[in-house]
């Protein structure tokens, strides 16, 4: 039992408890981070030494450590980076006085044990205690080894005692161009990298194009014309000889260098590829396209296509939908997730009388509750959880929960722009830049580059940096022309740099999608914000009162 700052790290029961005697939650990867980290206090461990303990016999890249590293942060509240510090160059070194309690007698433990290691331990030898706990991990404080044994229930030739194993074949090409030869191969290793990441399965790349003993087969084809790639793939179950899946992305050659072009059409292929097998995974075969069929899926389109009128009226109407639906199958998860996320965009666009807001968040929370208890692996319950805690100002708590997601699709481009947008409350302005410059890296899905386009915007301009944050609102305004807060930013970004015609003529454009706006109501709620973001988004709102805000 391992004890620092008030916290208490229990390897039996794999659980991290709080200084009230709560437990907290964390992935098991980020369990292993910590105790591994606490194990060894007051000595820096080099990111090489934490990838090969953490991730054994798998090649991950550095932001699968970095993500680790986020949640654990946000787990202990260590937002100034005191506890766990980043030593540059060098690793990280865990800053807390750590003690130990004997564990309590079991079987296990009361027999003869090895003697202990010096501090200076390599972290090969602890991943022989890491082992010894395995058996207890369905107790832990993560979901993750829990949700899998409820998933083992509903998809059970996955699950003979091990996660599925997904085989990657090489990708071919339909010429022996150089390029279109390194392209494919640079995608199928991005692809596979983030596959790894997944840690509901486990992915193998055959030395062959028979690939034996895999639950699933994943293979694809690059083709290269003279304006874009565009990349084949398909999924099939080697037992059956099932198409389990099928997809097409393309990626256009103008505008981007080729090493975007590869990121882009990994991401595009493994975003796809994540959530069909999360939905084998967690929820069966819901259809071909793996959504959810009959009258679910028609209730859910319809009250789609109501809501994206945008107006109170039509609000309600989709609202009602989901209600009724919901009502003849309350069990559907899919039904719960729909009408949570159309309850929360009510709160957002402030349809619901503000008497009411506090009310519907709670209610929306308890429809998430539910979910998370029927499915806690599957992704739009999650991604839904962390919009949620997002949307009520839970920052850190969303952080965690938006770092699951990612656990299952490292590419969920809406999922990374909440990071970062957890990150800019939080005060966090150049860790939140990344996020979204990852987000846009990624470009999945298209249909949200606008929002990371406003959020890389936004980072620079709470940093000071009008010229840098320019660019990029003209860009999320060239794709969603509609939305007056990029409008509103704009304006103070040209209002900053003294061109204050067009930031009059921004900010009347803002206010024309946006009618009513003031100094009272336009800024985003405070709660649980950073002193930083306080300081910087007081400064922006003073720049759009320079640019012709109205004060009343």
């Amino acid at each position: 039992m391992l004890r620092f700052v008030g916290f208490e790290l229990d390897p039996l029961r794999s659980e991290l408890r709080g200084p009230g005697g709560e437990t907290i939650r964390l992935r098991p990867k980020a369990f292993d981070l910590l105790q591994l980290l606490a194990a060894n206090p007051g000595r820096i461990i080099g990111k090489s030494e934490l990838m090969a303990a953490i991730w054994p016999n798998v090649h991950v890249g550095e932001d699968s450590l970095f993500q680790c590293i986020r949640e654990v942060r946000a787990a202990l509240g260590d937002d100034k980076r005191q506890l766990i510090r980043a030593v540059s160059g060098r690793g990280y070194l865990f800053e807390a006085e750590v003690s130990q309690a004997p564990e309590p007698r079991t079987e296990e433990t009361s027999r003869p044990q090895a003697a202990p290691e010096t501090e200076n331990r390599p972290a090969g030898r602890w991943l022989d205690f890491r082992m010894r706990r395995r058996a207890a991990l369905v107790a832990a404080a993560g979901l993750g080894v829990s949700a899998l044994a409820i998933t083992a229930t509903r998809f059970p030739r996955f699950f003979s005692g091990s996660y599925p194993t997904v085989a990657v074949t090489s990708m071919t090409t339909e010429s022996n161009d150089p390029a279109t030869v390194r392209m494919a191969a640079g995608v199928n290793r991005d692809l596979t990298d983030g596959l790894a990441k997944i840690e509901t399965i486990r992915v193998v790349i055959p030395p062959g194009s028979a690939p034996e003993a895999a639950d699933l087969v994943v293979s694809s084809e690059l083709e290269k014309t003279e304006r874009e790639w565009t990349l084949r793939a398909r999924m099939t179950e080697p037992a059956s000889g099932a198409v389990k899946w099928t997809t097409s992305v393309s990626v256009g050659l103008a505008g981007t260098d080729p090493q975007l072009q590869q990121t882009r059409l990994a991401a595009g292929m493994g975003h796809a590829l994540a959530l069909r097998i999360n939905v084998l995974l967690n929820a069966g075969e819901r259809s071909a396209k793996g959504l959810p069929a009959g009258s679910t899926k028609a209730a859910i389109e319809q009250a789609t296509a109501s809501i994206n009128q945008t107006t109170p009226e039509r609000f309600l109407a989709a609202q009602m939908m989901l209600e009724q639906a919901l009502a003849a199958d309350p069990e559907s998860v899919d039904l719960q997730v729909a009408l949570a996320a159309f309850q929360l965009r009510g709160i957002q666009m402030t349809w619901f009388p503000a008497a009411e807001r506090e009310t519907v968040e709670n209610r929306v929370g308890k429809i998430l509750e539910r979910a998370l208890g029927a499915q806690p692996n599957y992704i739009p319950v999650l991604e839904m959880h962390c919009r949620y805690l997002s949307a009520t100002n839970s920052f850190v708590e969303s952080l965690v929960a938006c770092s699951k997601v990612l656990t299952l699709d490292p590419w969920d481009g809406t999922v990374i722009y909440l990071v970062g947008l957890s990150q800019v409350f939080l005060g966090r302005f150049e860790e939140a830049l990344s996020t979204f410059e990852q987000a846009d890296r990624f470009d999945t899905p298209q249909v949200a580059r606008w929002t990371w386009a406003i959020g890389a915007g936004w980072a620079h301009l709470l940093m000071g940096r009008a010229e840098e944050a320019l660019p990029w609102l003209q860009r999320s305004i060239a794709i969603t022309p509609g939305s007056g807060r990029t409008h509103f930013l704009m304006a103070a970004a040209y209002q900053q740099l003294g061109r204050t015609d067009e930031a009059g003529a921004a900010l009347a454009q803002a206010m024309k999608l946006r009618p009513g706006s003031t100094v009272h109501n336009l800024p985003p709620p405070t709660k649980n914000t950073s002193p930083v973001y306080l300081a910087g988004s007081e400064r922006i709102l003073g720049l759009m009162i320079a640019a012709g805000l109205p004060e009343d």
